[in-house]
């Protein structure tokens, strides 16, 4: 009997022999740190950074960081001269400017935000956004222009060099956003279109993106490795959302335009008779993803894979690139989880990350840090939600 009881003792007591070293070494580990830890409540917003461990930290061809230095520089290109061979490239994006009522400034000071030396109130927010993702693009591609599509009545005015607003009629509501964001792909393309038999000699790419990305590097290649593709779409391992419209490039040639514009009236067909429910938010996407789909010898297996590819779509050449470079977006795609790749594109600070995106470029133009070590402080923030 007392056998059996001196077993169950010994029994009882082994799990604590393997726990008490791991224990011991998770508490050095807390004890050490100096980073203030991710929320564990991510349904709380902060109104300053939160840096959290840099995901990816030992895995190949991911960025590897120390603090908010990066260890090794990525792999950017030097912007390219593509002007000199009668090529250009020009960002598109549809900006809509909304009137604040005057009741929802009674208590001033609880709308303003503040980013380094700057606050903004909530009808400037969107502004500051968009005069970063401005300044993304002229430092990474100094030689590209910017044209900003929106409502005729809004009568934005943005100041700056190589940037043309461009109004196209429509209907810029909130609701309605997503839905007018393609009509005036469509109509802008289609001005282009009769543009460009006044001057066949000169082929003007075009990248159409959210206007809540950074550019971080040149992407005047898609076009000089992919001769034979007219749209460039982005894609992620997603099931039900593959395909992310933040980012769609055309190939500036007749036919690049044509094709492209046909492809998106498609989608528009699509959008208003399956998916309006969706019109606000995610509409476009669904009906992005429906329409490749549809095609009968598409392999949707393709995007689990993190390759680029191409395959024709309905009559268009379509290359797909995968989001982990062209599109990265913390927290968002299996991608996040095992870092940011070295050789990253495009980062893209969709809905809470918009002070992300503010500080990133304070903490770019306002220090000697370069780009990779910008990535970190992105890398070590992104799972935060901030109040911007």
């Amino acid at each position: 009997m007392k056998i059996y009881r001196g077993w169950r003792r010994l029994l009882l007591c082994l799990p604590l022999v393997f726990l008490l070293p791991h224990l011991s070494s998770v508490f050095e580990l807390h004890q050490s740190s100096n980073v203030e830890e991710l929320p564990k409540k991510h349904n709380k917003k902060f109104d300053h950074l939160v840096l959290g461990p840099a995901a990816g930290q030992g895995l190949p061809n991911r960025l590897q960081c120390q603090g908010l230095k990066a260890l090794h520089k990525a792999h950017f290109s030097s912007p390219s001269h593509i002007a000199t061979s009668g090529e250009t490239v020009s960002f598109v994006t549809v900006f809509a400017v909304y009137n604040y009522s005057s009741h929802s400034y009674d208590d001033k000071s609880s709308n303003l935000v503040t980013v380094g030396n700057a606050s903004y109130g909530k009808a400037e927010r969107s502004m500051a956004i968009l005069h970063v993702f401005i300044n993304f693009i002229q430092v990474s591609m100094p030689q590209s222009n910017v044209i900003i599509l929106t409502d005729p009545a809004s009568e934005l005015s943005v100041g700056r060099n190589s940037v043309t607003v461009f109004p196209i009629q429509g209907e810029y509501s909130r609701d309605k956003l997503m839905l007018q964001r393609i009509k005036s792909y469509i109509a802008f393309l289609e001005r282009r279109l009769k543009e460009y038999s006044e001057r066949p000699d000169h082929v003007n790419h075009y990248i159409f993106t959210d206007s809540d990305v950074a550019v971080v590097d040149d992407l005047e290649p898609i076009f000089q490795k992919n001769h034979k593709f007219h749209l460039a779409l982005t894609f992620r391992n997603n099931k039900n959302q593959p395909l992310n419209s933040g980012f769609i490039a055309v190939r500036g040639t007749t036919d690049g335009i044509l094709r492209a514009k046909l492809f998106l009236q498609k989608v528009l067909e699509i959008y208003s008779s399956k998916f309006m429910k969706a019109s606000r938010m995610l509409g476009d996407q669904l009906a992005l993803a429906w329409f490749v789909k549809s095609h009968p010898s598409f392999d949707v297996k393709r995007f689990t894979r993190p390759q680029a590819f191409m395959d024709e779509i309905h009559g268009t050449s379509v290359l797909f690139l995968p989001c982990a470079l062209y599109n990265w977006t913390p927290p968002e795609g299996a991608g996040q989880f095992h870092g940011m790749p070295l050789d990253v594109k495009v980062v893209h600070f969709k809905g809470s990350r918009k002070r992300l995106m503010l500080e990133s470029w304070n903490f770019f133009s306002s220090s000697d840090s370069n780009i990779s070590d910008m990535l970190c402080l992105v890398l070590k923030s992104g799972r935060t939600k901030y109040d911007f």
